[in-house]
This record gives C-alpha cells, sequence and structure tokens, in this order.
C-alpha cells in the first residue's frame, strides 16, 4: 500500500466521519423537532382516537429517511463517489441508533456518546468503495 493510498483513505475516512456527524445532527434535530410536533398535536385532541399518530408516523419517516439523502449530498459536496455502504450502514444504523436517542429520550452524555459512536460507524463505512471496473 503506497503513501498516497493510504493518505486517500484517511481523507475519506475523514470526510466520511464529518459529514456522518454533521448529518446525525441535523436528523436528530428533524426527527426530534418533528416529535415535538407531533406530542402537541396528540395534547392538543386528547379525546380524539389515535390523535397524533399520523404525525408521530411522519416524524419518524422524515427522521429516518433524511438520513440517505444528507449522507449522499455532503459526500457529493466533497467530491466523492461511491457511497452505497455508507448510505446503507448509516440508514439502518440511523434508524436503531437516532430510534433509541430519539424514542429513549437519552440524556445528554449518552446522546453525545450514541452520536459520536454513530459518526466513527460511518467513518468506517466510508472507507469501501467499488473496485474500478
Amino acid at each position: 500500500m503506497t503513501n498516497r493510498t493510504t493518505t486517500g483513505r484517511a481523507v475519506r475516512w475523514a470526510k466520511g466521519t464529518a459529514v456522518t456527524a454533521l448529518s446525525a445532527v441535523v436528523c436528530l434535530w428533524i426527527w426530534t423537532s418533528c416529535r415535538s410536533w407531533a406530542q402537541g398535536v396528540r395534547e392538543a385532541n386528547e379525546d380524539a382516537f389515535l390523535a397524533g399518530s399520523l404525525e408521530s408516523l411522519l416524524a419518524g419517516v422524515a427522521g429516518v429517511l433524511s438520513m440517505p439523502l444528507l449522507l449522499w449530498a455532503g459526500m457529493r459536496l466533497l467530491g466523492e463517489r461511491g457511497v452505497h455502504l455508507l448510505l446503507l450502514v448509516g440508514t439502518v444504523g440511523w434508524f436503531l441508533i437516532g430510534g433509541h436517542v430519539v424514542e429513549d429520550a437519552a440524556g445528554g452524555a449518552a446522546t453525545a456518546g450514541f452520536l459520536a459512536l454513530f459518526a466513527v460507524l460511518g467513518g468506517l463505512a466510508a472507507l469501501a468503495r467499488p473496485r474500478p471496473s
């Protein structure tokens, strides 16, 4: 492995980690904001059956599906291609990690730890690139 290849992999890892961390913060904000909106609808219509259920579903969908879009856009802005594994790992990982953070209302330190774990996971997934044909 040459120095150029090692440097390229390190740069790709750094880009993947940074994009994943920023995407996690944005998705966390989207998910918690939408969840607060759904909670407000539920509280405003306490007597209505399933009040806020549609809003809660939309909050989860927006919180999870915004992740692959942000990962793809961020990596493209930084000039990286072939990020299929990052998108897959990021989406599934965010569903599990982000869902735990948002739905279980993790504390501040736990949230920071989970977001750091997710960023490292994204950085590792960014190292995989397709073989040239």
